[in-house]
């Protein structure tokens, strides 16, 4: 096999060494934006129209739009921890337009409504600004599109063809690098419209916030135990309590699934991220990058970076690390090789940055399933609906899985709820033993087409033929 630029040219070990030396292990963005006050836990008995398990993203804005669709009803989140503290508050700040984690996957899967799809993620992206400008929300929020870039010379080849001119701009090597100055780029797509950034922990907070001025009842350190159909609605039992509902949406992202059926429908991955101290003026000069757009490479193993508002550069993702039996552990946030591995790609991506280094380091879980994006279920007569599988690219998409799980409580048909996408499930991973062996093999082959021109070998052929393609 060959190698990649990132192997042809590593960063010198004194140099990562000296960059990882201060770091916390936080994620900056909850330790930048901390919360003001916890809400309390759940004792004894309640009742309400709706319940809704997660207070993460989907399930916040689930209870928002609730509210707006019906200002009387009671509404209530329960959260294991507290709002925000997960996926919601750690990630890379990314607002995707895309709900199919991007379009290659998109119309692999959903080619007869791709179109359909990409115009409604797009409108969905338009909401969401215009709701952060509406309800005056400080989240950072900030549209200023995205590059994919090409850092191998078989990603740059062709893609010329696939830039329309309006919302996907080709760039030749020259130019993309005059818009941010790397040694390894060699073309890039830029994409004005489809990626806006925001503050991670500041768009979970906002979204409480609102949530609790719209009325809706939000309980921390709740960790729902188990959900019962009941003849006259839905019983969910926590450690000192019950809670009856009328309608249940599920929010659970990474973690185990209440409904047993699509326990085996995701599964949990740890992603790394790294973020560093702020540029200084000449740092930031010697980059360019004067338009804070969002970057990912094009590789099956890819980077995701951007600014802050305070000019420190996030640099995440190219590993992707799964445990046996789907454990979620602590100790599993904090894995030196990676973000030694990270912090060499980093500086072969930004050599000039030599000498600066990083604050902060953090992982932690996203919810991965087959089909890369998000599925929808129901259960209970329609009482309990379910969305999940978001794959990294949730940011925006928790906010259209809102209104999908909120049209089906509510039994309504809508273009949401005819989507192909809506209506049929991705294929569930096999159980243990045969999912860590699983996983490791489809990330080795992933490998070895990075470092293989992009060609994808028989192992990933074959996962293509039965509708597991793991497209990035």
């Amino acid at each position: 096999m060959g190698s990649t630029v990132f192997e042809r040219q590593p960063a010198a070990a004194s140099v990562v060494t000296h960059s990882l030396a201060k770091t916390i292990l936080a994620p900056f963005w909850t330790h930048d934006a901390p919360r003001a006050a916890a809400m309390p836990a759940l004792v004894g008995q309640e009742k309400a129209s709706l319940v809704i398990v997660g207070g993460g993203y989907t399930g916040l804005w689930t209870a928002l739009l609730a509210k707006e669709r019906e200002p009387d009803r009671r509404i209530i989140v329960l959260e294991g921890k507290t709002c925000g503290w997960a996926a919601s508050g750690r990630n890379g700040g990314f607002v995707e337009s895309t709900l199919t984690h991007g379009e290659s996957n998109g119309r692999t899967r959903f080619a007869a409504e791709y179109d359909q799809l990409d115009r409604l993620g797009l409108e969905n992206l338009d909401e969401i600004e215009a709701t952060v400008a509406r309800l005056g929300w400080n989240c950072d929020f900030e549209r200023n599109g995205s590059f994919a870039v090409a850092t191998e010379p078989h990603q740059a080849e062709g893609i010329s063809e696939d830039a329309d001119g309006d919302r996907t701009v080709f760039l030749n090597e020259k130019e993309i690098q005059k818009k941010v100055a790397s040694p390894t780029y060699l073309a890039a797509i830029f994409e004005p419209r489809e990626t806006a950034l925001v503050h991670p922990a500041k768009l979970a907070n906002e979204l409480m916030t609102s949530c609790l001025a719209a009325g809706v009842e939000i309980f921390e350190h709740s960790p729902v135990k188990s959900i019962t159909a009941e003849r006259d609605g839905i019983r969910l039992t926590l450690a000192d309590g019950e809670v009856r509902a009328d309608r249940v949406a599920l929010a659970t992202n990474a973690f185990p699934s209440l409904l047993k059926r699509y326990q085996l429908h995701t599964v949990p991955v740890y992603d790394y991220v790294l973020m560093t101290e702020p540029l200084t003026a000449a740092q930031l000069k010697s980059i360019g990058w004067k338009g804070r757009e969002g970057i990912a490479d094009m590789a099956n193993q890819f980077h995701y970076y951007r600014l802050s508002p305070d000019n420190r550069i996030l640099f995440g993702g190219y590993d992707a690390i799964y445990h046996y039996g789907g454990r979620i552990r602590k100790e599993y946030d904090d894995r030196p090789e990676t973000f030694t591995k990270l912090a060499s790609h980093f500086f072969t991506t930004f050599p000039q940055l030599e000498g600066l280094q990083f604050s902060h380091r953090w992982g932690g879980v996203i919810d991965t399933c087959s089909r890369f994006s998000a599925f929808f279920a129901t259960a209970h007569q329609g009482r309990v609906s379910y969305a999940a599988g978001f794959t990294g690219l949730g940011v925006a998409a928790t906010r259209f899985a809102a209104n999908v799980m909120l049209d089906q409580l509510a039994g309504l048909t809508t273009e949401r709820t005819q989507l192909e996408m809506v209506r049929k499930m991705p294929l569930p991973f096999p159980p243990e033993p045969a999912t860590y062996p699983a996983v490791q093999a489809t990330r080795f082959a992933l490998n070895r087409s990075d470092h293989n021109g992009g060609k994808r070998g028989l192992f990933l052929k074959t996962l293509d033929s039965v509708g597991l393609g793991f497209d990035s």
